[in-house]
């Protein structure tokens, strides 16, 4: 069974040759299957206006991407991690997925954008969709942060054959940890909250950023989850075929129970 690790730390905003070197670092080292980071890894957070993040927007086939890639074949390992997307003349929350098959590789990016992310990136294309490694006999599905706010994207990648869910995130709210719980739960998948520690500061304005990155079970348990503070990868062992009968008992089933004909009454 595959073995996901979340790798927790602090992006430091604008130094992408240390951040990319961090990551680097922790991908050679780490022995998990799937080795997942924070959104926006290799950048930081908190830029002022869209020329300030410019300098350190990249496209998806650029060096460092392309090297993560690398590894990820050379080493059988999955790694997902958070960037800033350029595309033509826009600039995308994205995350890569890099498959030992780099034919199997993809880019999600981001649907939901919160607050100031509004001034600087433009709202995600992709929609969500999920990546199957028949290596590993997974269905990872990606979401972004503020995309857990709502019930829909976790939805749509469960019902769409997702056995692991993983949620990069620069997460500054008191209230997703038992939300993130109730996701897992009512989808029966697992969830994986890759959050970064750390705070930055524009003006008047600073962001801290609550680390406590978790790995829940699809029942909702917690497997396993980091402080608030410190820089750490926290792993687990996941069970794939566990998460495909969407039964809880002998009678229901969470998605053939459904009645979206109802869910959504015309006035």
């Amino acid at each position: 069974m595959p073995i996901l690790s979340l790798a927790q730390f602090e992006p430091r905003l604008g130094e992408e040759e240390r951040n990319f070197d961090y990551i680097k670092t922790i991908v050679e080292n780490d022995n998990s299957d799937i080795l997942c980071f924070p959104e926006l890894a290799t950048s930081g957070y908190f830029f002022k206006d869209k020329n300030e993040l410019a300098s350190l927007a990249m496209e998806a086939d650029s060096d460092g991407i392309c090297e993560l890639q690398e590894f990820s074949t050379e080493l059988n390992k999955i790694i997902v991690l958070g960037f800033p997307e350029l595309d033509g003349q826009e600039i995308y929350n994205s995350v890569a997925i890099l498959m030992p098959r780099k034919s199997q590789s993809s880019i999600y990016r981001k649907t939901h954008l919160f607050s100031k992310e509004r001034n600087i990136f433009s709202e995600g294309n992709t929609g969500f969709f999920n990546t199957y490694s028949e290596e590993f006999d997974i269905n990872i599905g990606l979401m972004i942060c503020y995309d857990w706010r709502f019930p829909e994207a976790a939805r749509t990648l469960a019902l769409g054959g997702a056995d692991l869910i993983l949620c990069p995130s620069n997460l500054v709210t008191g209230v997703w940890d038992s939300v993130m719980s109730a996701r897992a739960l009512e989808n029966k998948v697992y969830i994986g909250v890759a959050n970064r520690i750390g705070k930055e500061k524009q003006d008047d304005e600073e962001l801290v950023f609550n680390g406590s990155s978790a790995i829940y079970d699809y029942n909702g348990k917690h497997l396993t989850s980091a402080g608030a503070e410190n820089e750490i990868i926290i792993s687990a062992e996941i069970f794939p075929e566990k998460t495909r009968d969407k039964s809880f008992n002998s009678i229901n089933n969470i998605f053939s129970d459904r009645r979206p004909d109802y869910y959504f009454r015309k006035s």
